[in-house]
């Protein structure tokens, strides 16, 4: 009996000090001060938040961009992406009307540059880095994912991002973007600030989750099934769309575990 209770004793203590512990780092500037160059705005809102593991090693990462139309919005951690064993990193950038397209997607760019450049000082894997966001940050996680010319600026390559998984995000020109150009939102316009408009075979792997497309904004899920229509069609094997029925726009809470799932999966097979 003895033998049991220092036995389980013994298993409970392990249990314990094998528990993954976690650290949140705020307020991180993304450029550099030279980069900055004395531009108040850019100091202010071109910050990121880092929540990762400090007991663990090789990790993934997910790079978060809030949604609000590219004109409002806070960087967070989602709560469901936290204790998962992964890095998170939110992002918070630029925004309408203080600023106009492309500069939104050159701030997203920019954290994700910070994030392969840095990830490794945390203990990460800069090999599983992955990029996300809901609604407006949906639209740039695929915008710097597919368009190669953004993180090119920063000597990295797009394709060597782990997965793109963007929720709820558009998939032509955002209609902020319209707005600036004076185009009505119901005109669906696809150019060059259309992730539409950079379709491509060799693509980092692309998980496409809506809402309910009854309950999602105007034609949001059917923006998404183009895309994935479109990336199969060039000969893209890694395009998945999710629809997640009963939910509207703010589908984000069940989204998550897709997430999560993709991660997983993308890390195993690196690993294999």
């Amino acid at each position: 009996m003895r033998k049991l209770f220092f036995l389980c004793l013994f298993i409970s203590a392990f249990s314990i000090q094998a528990q993954t512990t976690y650290e949140t780092k705020e307020n991180i500037s993304y450029y550099t001060k030279k980069q900055i160059k004395g531009d108040n705005y850019k100091a202010e809102r071109c910050v990121l938040d880092i929540y990762y593991p400090t007991n663990k090693e090789n990790f993934a990462t997910v790079v978060w961009f809030h949604g609000g139309g590219l004109s409002g919005g806070e960087k967070f951690i989602p709560k469901l992406l936290k204790e998962k064993d992964i890095a998170v990193i939110g992002v918070n950038y630029r925004l309408h009307p203080k600023v106009e397209a492309p500069t939104y997607i050159k701030d997203a760019a920019a954290a994700v540059a910070w994030a392969f450049e840095s990830i490794e000082d945390y203990g990460g894997d800069k090999s599983l880095i992955f990029v996300s966001g809901h609604s407006a940050g949906g639209y740039l996680a695929s915008m710097i994912g597919l368009d190669k010319k953004y993180l090119k600026e920063f000597d990295i390559d797009a394709n060597d991002i782990a997965g793109l998984i963007p929720f709820s995000g558009h998939t032509i020109t955002h209609f902020t973007i319209r707005k600036e150009r004076g185009i009505d939102g119901k005109t669906p316009i696809i150019d060059s600030l259309a992730p539409l408009f950079h379709v491509r075979k060799d693509a980092p792997p692309l998980l496409l989750i809506t809402g309910d497309r009854e309950k999602e904004m105007l034609g949001r899920y059917e923006e998404n099934a183009y895309m994935m229509r479109m990336m199969k069609v060039v000969g893209h094997t890694e395009t998945t769309l999710y629809e997640m029925d009963g939910y509207g726009h703010m589908m984000t809470h069940p989204a998550f575990p897709l997430l999560l799932k993709e991660i997983d999966r993308i890390t195993k097979m690196k690993q294999k």
